[in-house]
């Protein structure tokens, strides 16, 4: 893996971020359940407000109507000779009043000027200018409901007629009017409200019970699917759900098992595939081991003859053992990377002097007069020291080949964890290139197609360390350059990890 360096960027002005607000979102239960007794609350508001209004109403033109029957049927019994005198009148309005249904009355009577009534005031303010003018224009009576201090009536007036033969009368000018209390009947219109509602909280708690048991219902096939999808997620891609009945949700269902199956049978194909071209490249890394081990015998023998050799000759010579050796490196990467891929590769711990082991790492390569140190003495960590020797090693030749020097390589422990540190003071690593930079065969640049290195190198790497129970990750420092950085435990993985990658 290589790095090339990172192109320089225009900083951008900083943006601003808004933050707006939302509603706390509830539930797919909650919102089922509130919708449920939304509709129950609907239906028993607007049935209670029906039944109040249609019962309230009958009570009162019950009490109206006998009032007015009863009223009327008062004023049609006076005589043809009707008393203007206000003692006589007076007498006639307590035999009316006397006779009220179906609660007693106030019964007062106007002619002209004079204002008599069966209370002590002869006049009422219940009765409205409006019903005045009425009862004189009309000659079969009128009546109005009204509300004066909180307190309900019903005011009836009754023109008074004069018999002029069998079946013609004349109005008089005396006009009658009946003013009854209708507290009881709003009383029992109160209580039908008060009724209705008490009856619509039971009712409400009572449909708590269905809409709860809906939810149920409905949460079931979606909870599988969460449960059948988190399945899949972890990795058992032969998760289906059961099928039940035939509406919308079975059909979310079966659509779910069908592409489960499809997924399932890609993913076993990618994987056969995947397999194929790993036990490919193992094979052919196998075959090929040995005639390159001939070749390179080959090629060192010419490389020593080359002085000897014609210039022309020469050059060519010192290419095919160049270009073999490279392909030797290819092949035993090849290999290495298929035995972590067949989970073959064996970890051999023992525990060892971790700056002891850099420091052969970087002298085996003749790399320690141009690689920096911080290596703090009697740091041991269990460690197998071939597969610790493989990642310094890459690590180190990646920053000398692709950054630049100086580069320096760094031991220290962080808690029960060992970590190495290995930076270069080269132009870094671009961002887009980061999240690849442990990919096999991963070129950050396109049109580059040939490489000192196999490209294997860093994927290696991060195999050697997870075979470690550790970890590897890459990051640019603020002033210039990457660094790769691993953290391995100091007490090594448990025993029943170091037999496998």
């Amino acid at each position: 893996m290589t790095t090339p360096p990172a192109p320089a960027r225009t900083p951008r002005a900083p943006r601003r971020l808004r933050r707006r607000g939302r509603l706390v979102p509830f539930g797919l239960r909650t919102r089922l359940v509130l919708a449920f007794l939304l509709v129950a609350v609907v239906s028993a508001g607007t049935t209670a407000a029906l039944t109040y209004r249609e019962a309230r109403n009958a009570v009162l033109a019950s009490a109206q109507d006998t009032a007015v029957v009863s009223f009327r049927e008062q004023v049609e019994t006076l005589g043809t000779g009707l008393p203007v005198d206000p003692p006589t009148l007076r007498e006639m309005l307590f035999v009316i009043a006397s006779k009220a249904k179906p609660h007693p009355w106030v019964v007062f009577a106007e002619y002209g000027s004079l204002r008599v009534s069966s209370g002590e005031n002869p006049t009422s303010t219940v009765i409205t200018p409006e019903l005045r003018r009425t009862a004189l224009t009309s000659s079969h009576g009128s009546f109005e409901r009204v509300v004066r201090d909180g307190v309900p009536y019903l005011t009836v007036a009754m023109p008074v007629a004069v018999r002029t033969g069998n079946t013609t009368s004349l109005p008089s000018g005396l006009v009658l009017f009946a003013v009854m209390r209708m507290t009881d009947e709003q009383a029992d219109a109160d209580a039908l409200l008060t009724a209705a509602r008490d009856g619509a909280l039971p009712g409400l708690a009572i449909a708590l019970i269905p809409a709860l048991l809906s939810a149920r219902s409905v949460l079931r096939p979606v909870r599988e699917l969460r449960g059948a999808a988190r399945s899949m997620g972890s990795g058992r891609l032969d998760t289906r759900i059961e099928v039940r009945g035939r509406d919308e949700l079975a059909d979310l269902a079966r659509t779910f098992n069908e592409s489960a199956g499809e997924l399932e049978r890609s993913v076993d194909e990618l994987q056969r595939a995947e397999a194929r071209a790993r036990r490919f490249a193992a094979d052919v890394s196998h075959e090929l081991r040995t005639p390159l081990a001939g070749m390179l015998a080959v090629t060192e023998v010419l490389d020593e003859d080359a002085g000897g050799l014609d210039p022309d000759t020469a050059r060519a010579v010192r290419l095919i053992s160049s270009e073999t050796g490279k392909l030797a490196v290819l092949v035993e990467d090849l290999m290495e990377i298929s035995r972590f891929d067949a989970r073959a590769a064996e970890l051999n711990t023992d525990e060892v002097d971790a700056a002891e082991t850099v420091h052969k790492t970087l002298a085996h390569r003749h790399w320690d007069g141009r690689v920096h140190t911080d290596l703090p003495e009697g740091v041991r960590a269990r460690l197998d020291p071939r597969r610790f020797d493989i990642v310094v090693a890459n690590l180190v030749g990646n920053a000398l080949r692709h950054g630049a020097e100086p580069v320096g390589v760094r031991v220290s422990v962080h808690g029960p964890t060992l970590v190495t540190e290995v930076m270069d003071s080269g132009p870094g690593i671009r961002p887009e290139v980061l999240p690849h930079i442990f990919d096999r065969f991963y070129k950050a640049d396109a049109a580059r197609t040939r490489s000192t290195g196999s490209g294997l190198g860093l994927a290696i790497t991060q195999e050697n360390v997870r075979l470690h129970g550790g970890t590897v990750r890459a990051a640019n420092l603020p002033g210039g350059g990457a660094v790769f950085t691993v953290e391995i435990p100091l007490a090594g993985v448990r025993p029943t990890e170091e037999t496998t990658a």
